[in-house]
């Protein structure tokens, strides 16, 4: 089984306001990503939030959905990643697709394609590309989430993909989605 898992506990400093909870397409930010792995299948999901989590919880719609609060999602991203991974590691599943909540626009179909790569290589982690560019969500298989419980504060879960390097699965999709980081307003306002 593939756990989603959402990280949306940082403070949204660069854009002002918490992205989780902005607009798109008649959702919010995080009730786009759950419906869109709902759709492709996805059954289990868990959000880690952090910064705001009770008004999040309040205002965003999510039944059906396990939430983790990150107590020290100040130290950065790593940290909500290791929160929802160890409120992982009793479950039956065999790799998390990792999505951040600033890459809204991912598409069920993307979703679709890269699960069946994943179920039908064995590559420990599998990447959506488009043109070329790398983008998220990223699968990384239940084989890794040692490595990525031991890394310290400042160290990043690429650290860990990058040394898969070689035996990791690139998916080329056609989802510009995948590279859409809505981090600021200006990137906002340029969202269709």
């Amino acid at each position: 089984m593939i756990t989603g898992l959402i990280l949306a506990a940082g403070e949204s400093s660069r854009m002002g306001r918490d992205k989780a909870l902005l607009p798109y397409r008649g959702r919010t930010f995080l009730e786009t990503i759950i419906k869109t792995l709902h759709d492709s299948g996805i059954e289990r999901i868990v959000v880690v939030l952090g910064h705001h989590a009770e008004e999040i919880q309040q205002a965003v719609h999510l039944e059906g959905v396990e939430t983790v609060v990150n107590p020290d999602y100040q130290r950065g991203q790593t940290s909500s990643l290791q929160a929802g991974l160890k409120a992982l590691m009793c479950a039956d599943l065999e790799a998390i697709m990792l999505c951040l909540v600033d890459h809204p626009a991912v598409t069920s179909a993307t979703v679709l394609k890269l699960v069946e790569s994943f179920l039908t290589t064995p590559a420990p982690v599998v990447i959506p590309t488009h043109q070329g560019q790398r983008g998220h969500p990223v699968i990384i298989s239940r084989t890794l989430f040692p490595e990525l419980l031991a890394l310290g504060p400042g160290e990043g879960a690429n650290s860990v993909i990058r040394m898969f390097r070689d035996s990791t699965h690139f998916v080329e999709v056609n989802d510009p989605g995948i590279l859409l980081d809505v981090d600021d307003p200006d990137t906002y306002s340029q969202m269709a």
